[in-house]
């Protein structure tokens, strides 16, 4: 789960997580803080283990009356078309908002943005972590290599 007020700017691909597909944003991410209206960063050991590993209610940001301490998403389907995420976004440990948010994989837009910005960036954050799990670049050396082993 991820602070909701988490705003995610890079993926960290540093080697220190020790399972980073597992993590709730699909990788570690760098990024501010937008608690207080105005986007701060924080120091990386409070992004690291307070905005990416969410539910935030030992961050001294978050604000005391809140929508949600944490969002979770998961993808519930895709196709050659479109994907489609689940998300949650919890208080004290319990769902208060669920849905599901579709993205147009042919015009590269989301079909139904969430409403609130912050969890749609969060959505895109995940979803563009997922997309590159899945699709890995291709590097051309790999390719060449293979090609001469076929050879």
């Amino acid at each position: 789960m991820a602070c909701p007020y988490f705003v995610p700017r890079e993926i960290v691909n540093d080697s220190s997580w020790l399972h980073p597909l597992r993590l709730p944003l699909a990788a570690g991410w760098s990024g501010g803080c937008c608690a207080s209206g105005q986007e701060i960063t924080p120091p990386d050991s409070m992004v690291r283990e307070l905005c990416n590993l969410g539910n935030g209610t030992g961050c001294p940001h978050l604000p005391r009356d809140r929508d949600w301490d944490a969002v979770r998403f998961s993808v519930a389907r895709t196709s050659p078309n479109q994907i489609t995420l689940c998300y949650v976004c919890e208080l004290a440990h319990a769902p208060v908002e669920h849905g599901k948010l579709m993205f147009d994989r042919i015009e590269e837009r989301w079909v139904n943005p969430h409403a609130d910005e912050r969890v749609q960036r969060l959505a895109a954050s995940y979803l563009q972590a997922s997309r590159m799990r899945q699709n890995p670049p291709v590097v051309v050396d790999e390719v060449l290599d293979a090609n001469e082993k076929m050879a």
